[in-house]
């Protein structure tokens, strides 16, 4: 047997041996107060999809106090949001740290009535063994997903199927939902939410004075980078785009990004020959602000896309490898294109034409 595998076994029977707990199929959970909610392992936009999951939650006992254990790489998701009480960042780097340590134990030892494990496209070893370890009396975790068993679900009083082949066209906000609805646990607003403050407010009203917008000019976003590669459209698409923008419309345009993006937004900056600004490493209530006060945000498939679905504002989202029925933000205005595995399979007339429709329609 592998050394890996060995330990991962060895690690296996330790926790079957101290933190199993006995199935339950009764399905009930009284009127629970505490819920602890672990979903410490996915990106922001997952963490966003989540939020009607809270939603839910708080639907359904309006009482209750809701925590969250959080990611460094997602927590910035909900760090304001109405339907979380209480927000604790998991950093495995900081579990050396005495303090750090003695907080995160400290959370954990609180009396909860319920803890919960979402999943969405992996089960997170490491959020099912911190709701082992928590002081809950009711927890709820996957059993599988997609027919994969989870060979923790011993730590679970309820072991819940997932199984995204069951509809492969639900969407991720309503398929998160699949963990709770064994016990009446649902919502009919799948949109997400970002808490958007004066401050907010203030920061962004600077940046587009900044810009002289005039009354009659439009203002529209564009996100050029995404974390995957396979999710990119080319840089040449979107100077074409804006300069197709720019040639037919009076408009003000700004591009989002961070650090992450610098090498993309690097190469924008030196073949777009008209002028754009640039809106980087902004707070996400900042970002939503922003394109909540725009005429039309146009975004690859990444994380950013999901903060423009909060909003109101008209957006196209451009689609590869990944299914937008999926993925793609819900509501009004809310466009996708996607041509095959291939983003840049999207032509640029493709999304310009389809900006032409936007544009147009709001004019009326």
């Amino acid at each position: 047997m592998p050394r890996q595998s060995f330990f991962s076994e060895f690690i296996i029977k330790i926790l079957q041996k101290n933190f199993s707990v006995a199935e339950r199929k009764d399905f009930e959970l009284g009127k629970p107060k505490n819920i602890l909610i672990v979903r410490q392992h996915n990106q922001f936009g997952d963490m966003l999809a989540s939020v009607p999951l809270f939603r839910a939650i708080k639907e359904k006992y309006s009482e209750s106090l809701v925590t969250l254990i959080a990611s460094p790489e997602n927590f910035f998701a909900v760090e304001k949001n109405d339907f979380i009480d209480s927000l604790f960042v998991f950093n495995k780097k900081k579990l050396f740290n005495p303090l750090y340590l003695f907080r995160l134990i400290k959370l954990l030892k609180k009396e909860y009535d319920v803890v919960i494990v979402p999943a969405t496209v992996a089960i997170s070893n490491t959020s099912c063994i911190l709701a082992a370890i928590s002081n809950s009396k009711i927890k709820i975790g996957p059993l599988s997903l997609n027919g994969k068993e989870n060979k923790l679900s011993f730590l679970f009083h309820y072991r819940i199927s997932l199984d995204w082949r069951k509809n492969p066209d639900m969407h991720v906000s309503d398929f998160i939902l699949d963990i709770v609805r064994p016990f009446g646990i649902s919502t009919q607003n799948f949109i997400s939410h970002i808490k958007i403050t004066e401050e907010d407010e203030k920061r962004v009203n600077e940046f587009i004075s900044s810009m002289d917008l005039c009354d009659n000019e439009l203002l529209i976003g564009l996100h050029i980078g995404a974390g995957k590669p396979q999710n990119r459209w080319p840089l040449n698409n979107f100077i074409e785009l804006i300069n197709k923008l720019h040639k037919k419309y009076k408009v003000k345009i700004y591009l989002t990004g961070s650090n992450a993006d610098w090498n993309e937004i690097k190469y924008i900056k030196e073949n777009l020959k008209v002028n754009v600004n640039y809106f980087i490493n902004k707070p996400i209530s900042q970002l939503a602000a922003l394109i909540s006060k725009s005429s039309l945000f146009i975004t690859n498939d990444t994380g950013v896309m999901h903060v423009a679905g909060v909003t109101k504002t008209p957006q196209i989202s451009l689609f590869g490898p990944t299914n937008p029925f999926n993925w793609a933000p819900l509501g009004n205005n809310k466009f996708f294109i996607r041509k095959s595995d291939l983003i840049s399979d999207i032509a640029v007339d493709d999304v310009f034409k389809l900006c032409e429709q936007i544009l147009e329609q709001n004019k009326k």
